[in-house]
């Protein structure tokens, strides 16, 4: 069984990520999919004086579960059977670590189609991503 890691952030790049995956899976009998979607940490001093920890935690789950709706309106579409998970943490050492502890064979992403001097300058959450893995990264414009 090969497990597939798709990052979720809500835009139609990651869907068409997942559309791709779609693809992928329909082709093999056994495929894990695991959706992920990665908050970072609310740490400013406004919000934590107004939101207790469970408000925000809810508040990130509720907006995680909204950048997901899309995906898994598609696999669920294709008959596809998957996990979704919600993070928080950096967005790039994340998505690496979950690959790890899922054990995932390939991750699938979308990209918002930066120029080659863009992601040098600037830096990529995919471009981190690849040099953080040791498994497969498949990047879907």
């Amino acid at each position: 069984m090969i497990k597939f890691l798709v990052p979720i952030d809500g835009s139609e790049s990651a869907d068409r990520a997942v559309r791709h995956l779609i693809q992928l899976a329909r082709g093999r009998e056994l495929a894990e999919i695991h959706l992920l979607n990665v908050r970072k940490p609310i740490d400013a001093w406004e919000v934590r004086r107004f939101l207790t920890e469970e408000e925000i935690a809810q508040t990130q789950a509720d907006e995680g579960a909204a950048d997901m709706a899309s995906a898994r309106a598609l696999l669920d579409e294709a008959g596809l059977t998957y996990s979704a998970h919600i993070e928080i943490g950096a967005i790039a050492p994340t998505i690496a670590r979950i690959a790890t502890d899922l054990a995932c064979d390939a991750i699938i992403m979308g990209t918002h189609g930066r120029g080659e001097l863009a992601s040098l300058l600037l830096g990529s959450t995919a471009t981190k991503v690849i040099h953080m893995v040791t498994i497969p990264v498949t990047l879907v414009r």
